[in-house]
């Protein structure tokens, strides 16, 4: 069965089925909305029971020659990497759709088809071992994100739009030369052309071009990450993008980057990936965005923008697992971007929660809301101390994990990176203590209803994840052992390249 094809194509039956139903049948569109999301996280769900944690290679491969002249396939794969990604894409995808049945009233139609539309652009990034079709996955998801913001989003809709266009957009051209670089590599060496990711892995490339190549892939995947100081056009993205733009913002489209660091950055360039000067840099910026990130949140007035900056300290950490270049900080930046998504999904879906009642989101305006919203502060509590790395809960795991393999590669790294936690965990605490405890300090609030039957339905399959993780994270780890083994022997050249070829797996 192609199951990977039929994960990947499920959004586009939702996106069709919306684009078939007339405009004015709001609630009609926004049940099919639902139900396919749902249907699309069901069929995710076959994985779990197939996936084989003991497999060395990729598994569930696909193949199909589509452009022969260029060398150029239909290839899909998965490891234990991109399989918790798939997960986490698929659950993300089904909550952003059903967080958005109150939130959206307008061009309902076009909404739910640019949901669909991205996440199969999503999932298509996560599943593809042909450059050529990770690039053409990787581009598609710039067009419906650019209108989720740039229709649905706040007053300055349009210019955070226009700037996550152009940033991203930009890198990845960077990214596109550094592709065909190895393309006509591989072309002299081995007189035939491949787009094919472990075809690309025989190639054996000066240290030069290895480091010309490494630079090209990094500005494509930092400024996705974003990795300080290409994290500008984040905030302002986050800010204005629609609840659902954001959770998936967060929890998904960031993770692309930091998988394309790991997916081909570390095992295409092994060289260039331990390069000391490139390593060092790289750690830097890791820890600046880390610091920088808590410290400008401790700062924020807006509700919102302060969970934005949040996500830029917490993807600092895992870049810094990733160049820690060991197991533990490799698995622990996994673990870690799952987490994250979990833990910041849940931040912004609160904000949305509140947004859509009070129509505000400065902070100043709120205070005591635990004694009109109880169920609402209970959960805000929960994503919270999640976030900050509570033990027992799915943060503390991948940050201890990341720490451990920071401090493992360099001291220094891993005491500023304490610094990061400590100072997470008080702009959280801060803003929790600002915004629900004390005294009501605005009137406008006292009328505010708690959380809906709908809203606990968003938030509860999450805070299930969490205390999952938190609690028995052992199967993500024997999940993640295989694939991230094989990248750090790859890095360190202890073996060979790390999949053998793929036309050997799929036989």
């Amino acid at each position: 069965m192609p199951i990977l094809s039929i994960i990947l194509f499920t959004p586009l039956l939702g996106f069709l089925g919306v684009l078939l139903i007339p405009g004015s049948k709001k609630r009609v569109i926004k049940i099919w909305a639902n139900l396919a999301a749902f249907a699309g996280f069901l069929v995710s769900l076959r994985l779990t029971e197939w996936f084989d944690k003991s497999h060395p290679g990729f598994q569930f491969v696909e193949r199909a020659s589509w452009i022969p002249s260029l060398g150029v396939q239909y290839l899909l794969g998965i490891d234990g990497i991109s399989f918790l990604l798939i997960m986490l894409t698929t659950l993300i995808g089904f909550i952003a759709v059903l967080c958005s049945w109150s939130a959206i009233d307008e061009r309902v139609k076009e909404y739910y088809a640019m949901l669909f539309l991205l996440q199969c652009g999503m999932l298509g990034v996560f599943m593809a071992l042909d450059f050529f079709l990770f690039y053409l996955f990787w581009e598609v998801v710039l067009v419906p994100m650019y209108f989720l913001i740039g229709i649905w989003g706040g007053p300055r809709k349009l210019y955070a739009a226009l700037k996550f266009f152009l940033y991203t957009m930009a890198g990845s051209v960077l990214m596109l030369l550094g592709i065909f670089t190895l393309y006509f590599q591989y072309f002299h060496q081995f007189g035939r052309y491949t787009f094919e990711i472990s075809e690309l892995m025989r190639l054996t490339l000066p240290l030069g071009i290895e480091r010309w190549v490494f630079w090209a892939f990094f500005i494509g995947f930092a400024i996705k990450v974003p990795m300080f100081p290409f994290h500008t056009w984040l905030p302002d993205a986050h800010t204005e993008a629609p609840t659902a733009g954001s959770v998936i913002l967060a929890a998904v489209l960031l993770k692309m980057g930091t998988y394309g660091f790991i997916r081909f950055s570390l095992p295409l360039l092994p060289q260039a990936s331990i390069d000391h000067t490139i390593v060092t840099i790289l750690a830097v910026l890791s820890l600046i965005g880390i610091l920088y990130g808590a410290l400008v949140s401790l700062m924020q007035q807006d509700w919102k923008k302060l969970v934005a900056y949040s996500s830029v300290s917490h993807l600092g950490f895992c870049t810094l697992g990733i160049f820690s270049l060991n197991h533990a900080g490799l698995a622990g930046s996994v673990i870690q971007q799952v987490n994250h998504g979990i833990s910041t999904g849940m931040l912004f879906l609160i904000v949305g929660v509140i947004y859509e009642r009070r129509h505000t989101r400065e902070i100043s305006e709120y205070g005591g809301l635990a004694h009109i919203m109880p169920q609402f502060a209970f959960v805000f509590a929960f994503a919270m101390l999640s976030s900050a790395g509570l033990p027992l809960l799915n943060g503390f795991v991948g940050e201890f994990t990341i720490l451990q393999g920071a401090f493992a590669a360099s001291k220094v790294w891993g005491a500023f990176a304490v610094l990061g936690i400590i100072f997470g965990a008080a702009y959280l605490l801060w803003l929790y203590q600002r915004t629900m405890l004390g005294e009501v300090t605005n009137e406008k609030n006292r009328g505010l209803r708690d959380l809906t039957p709908r809203e606990w339905a968003v938030f509860l399959p999450l805070m299930a994840w969490a205390v999952w993780i938190g609690v028995y994270p052992k199967p993500y780890f024997d999940i993640l052992d295989k694939p991230v083994t094989q990248i750090v022997e790859r890095v360190h050249g202890k073996t060979q390249p790390v999949e053998a070829s793929l036309t050997e797996v799929a036989r």
